[in-house]
């Protein structure tokens, strides 16, 4: 059985997926697509899709809008805390090659908040909407991909943060249903 890689050599395989991946946005038009995606995965996106939902939906749209809410501070206070704990550069910062197309929204990379946001909220919001997984599913990938292809984050910052993500979402999920939680 082949021995697993060694550290050194998963830092390089992704880092050399970071390069590649930046330069897409040379090209104008996957600048802008994933330019306009991640400033969206800032919040703007999301809480729109709380208003929408109680507006549409009363107190139904209510009670998810609160549960999406609940779950994004939680998912605030995990990336904030493990970011300061980690305190990993930036891949912009290590490889003056890979160019932030937009500027971060703090100084470290792990995990990406965006990405873990985007995951937690699209979970939660499936759970009491499954027809806006169409939406949902495509835009939470393109957040996930635009943090890397715009230089913020290494590829496994965003894994990461979808695991983190999914499991908030689950357990949050889970804990409305037993009636353990706050929702």
């Amino acid at each position: 059985m082949p021995s697993p890689p060694s550290p050194e050599r998963l830092a390089a395989v992704e880092h050399h997926w970071c390069l590649r991946a930046n330069t897409l946005c040379a090209r104008r038009l996957p600048l802008h697509y994933f330019a306009t995606v991640s400033r969206l995965g800032d919040g703007g996106f999301w809480y729109g899709l709380m208003v929408l939902l109680v507006l549409t939906d009363g107190l139904d749209g209510l009670r998810a809008s609160l549960h999406l809410a609940a779950t994004g501070l939680v998912a605030l206070l995990l990336y904030t805390c493990l970011k300061r704990w980690t305190r990993r550069p930036r891949p912009f910062a290590r490889d003056l090659r890979i160019r932030a197309w937009v500027a971060p929204l703090d100084e470290f990379s792990f995990p990406s908040g965006h990405t873990l946001h985007a995951v937690a909220f699209s979970v939660v919001a499936i759970a009491y909407y499954p027809g806006l997984a169409w939406l949902l599913v495509p835009f939470t990938a393109s957040v996930a991909v635009s943090r890397v292809v715009l230089g913020l984050h290494y590829p496994s910052d965003v894994l990461a943060a979808t695991g983190l993500g999914g499991g908030l979402a689950l357990t949050s999920l889970w804990l409305a249903e037993t009636g353990s939680g706050l929702i």
